[in-house]
């Protein structure tokens, strides 16, 4: 039996599709449910069959309007749309799942420390030590707007925000002492007043008087999230993150990103095994190598190249429409703005001589996460390889159609990695943390 083993976070999104834009027209596709909550207890109820340690959800706060200066082609082509509150969503899911970790995305800029050290208490005590905090910065203005802001903080000042907004909340889920509750009816006492204690936090941005009202819960603080890569992200993830979900295209992106984070944290006195990376990688199954092609062949053929477009237009935040759709990407090297998502697109189109359209397509297809198609053999194959090849410690898995992809890696890759014993047969803690900790 192998000693070390594959841990697995499912990737949700509260809307219609997840990356593939043309998912939602997919026959056997549950976007019609995007706004019913069954859909995504049901999606909860079979990670958990399959064990995965935690699912999360992703979120914006915006319906993106960059492409065209409207965002008409956001909604109308089923580009990403973030529709209804994650944490309303993981309290209805915590009800309906006993082991599955339940992760939520809150962000730094716009939440107040209590508002959020307060909210994953509640989702901790609902379910039973299970919640995690998807941390992010936000990064974009127009979320900004929304919360009444002109702009965003600079990158590296948002994380030194962050990391008090951190710090903040460590201390109000600690106010209550763990023994503070000691229900004595006899003497009429539920709480010591002496294991509350205030907290008095002051940075240069964030303040909190404390205490939270909401008693310690079952891991005093939520497992913590992150997905930043950059030099002050990749700092910020290894004093804070336990599980970090990257996306890396080769193995060789893959090895040096896990090893430079693992490295970090010893800086800041952490263990490497207190924080698992997982990469994301989009699934596509068939009984076959060939099966699965065609069905990828298939899903594929239902993308929009022109809404695959306007998200790259919302992720860059530069309208891309003012740019030929056969206009070869070469040509447009002096673009301004947010380079990120282009500069990756660009990367792998070098020599390839993609057009904007053929680009568009592209980034409709996955947004760019790798993506394994074949068997349930050979995906595991391919999931063993890159796990043994010390690329990460598990995987954060995207389906290429929901629920139908979850469903088919929980009934064939799941049993397939067990028996090579690359992958835990039961949960063995009560909590998330004690979860992946293993």
């Amino acid at each position: 039996m192998a000693t070390r083993q594959m841990h697995f976070v499912g990737y949700l999104i509260a809307g219609p599709t997840w990356h593939n834009n043309g998912a939602w027209r997919h026959p056997e596709s549950d976007a019609d449910l995007a706004l019913d909550p069954r859909r995504y207890e049901r999606i909860a109820q079979i990670l958990e069959e399959g064990k995965f340690d935690a699912l999360f959800f992703v979120d914006v706060l915006t319906l993106f309007d960059t492409y065209q200066g409207s965002f008409a082609g956001q909604v109308s082509g089923a580009g990403q749309m973030w529709l209804l509150d994650p944490m309303l969503l993981l309290a209805a899911m915590a009800r309906k799942t006993r082991h599955i970790g339940l992760a939520g995305t809150l962000s730094t800029a716009f939440y107040h420390p209590f508002h959020i050290a307060r909210s994953f208490a509640s989702l901790d005590h609902m379910s039973g030590g299970r919640a995690a905090w998807n941390v992010v910065t936000s990064a974009n203005s127009r979320e900004a707007q929304n919360f009444g802001l002109d702009q965003l903080m600079d990158r590296n000042t948002r994380y030194d925000h962050a990391d008090e907004v951190m710090e903040a909340c460590d201390a109000l889920w600690n106010s209550w002492d763990a023994d503070a509750i000691v229900y004595d009816r006899e003497r009429g006492i539920y709480a010591d007043p002496d294991k509350i204690h205030y907290v008095n936090y002051q940075g240069k941005w964030v303040r909190t008087r404390g205490p939270l009202p909401t008693p310690r819960s079952p891991q005093t603080r939520p497992v913590i999230m992150q997905a930043g890569s950059s030099e002050r992200g990749r700092q910020f993830a290894a004093r804070w993150a336990e599980v970090v979900f990257t996306l890396q295209h080769s193995k060789s992106d893959m090895q040096a990103f896990y090893t430079d984070l693992k490295t970090r944290m010893e800086f800041f006195g952490r263990a490497p095994e207190e924080c698992i990376i997982t990469p994301a990688i989009d699934i596509v199954l068939g009984e076959t190598d060939s099966i699965a092609r065609e069905r990828a062949d298939y899903l594929n053929s239902l993308v929009s190249a022109e809404a695959g477009v306007c998200d790259m237009s919302n992720a860059i935040g530069v309208d891309l429409a003012s740019f030929p759709m056969d206009q070869p990407l070469e040509d447009m090297e002096n673009t301004d703005g947010s380079r990120g998502v282009l500069d990756v697109v660009l990367q792998g189109s070098r020599g390839a001589g993609l057009t904007l359209r053929q680009a568009g397509y592209r980034y409709g297809v996955s947004q760019l996460t790798p993506m394994l198609i074949g068997s349930p053999v050979t995906v595991a194959d391919r999931l063993q390889d890159m796990f043994e090849s010390r690329c990460c410690d598990g995987f954060v898995i995207c389906p290429s159609i929901t629920p139908g992809t979850y469903m088919q890696f929980v009934k064939t890759v799941v049993p397939e990695l067990q028996r090579r014993g690359l992958y835990r047969t039961d949960y063995v803690g009560k909590t998330l943390r004690e979860n992946i900790r293993g």
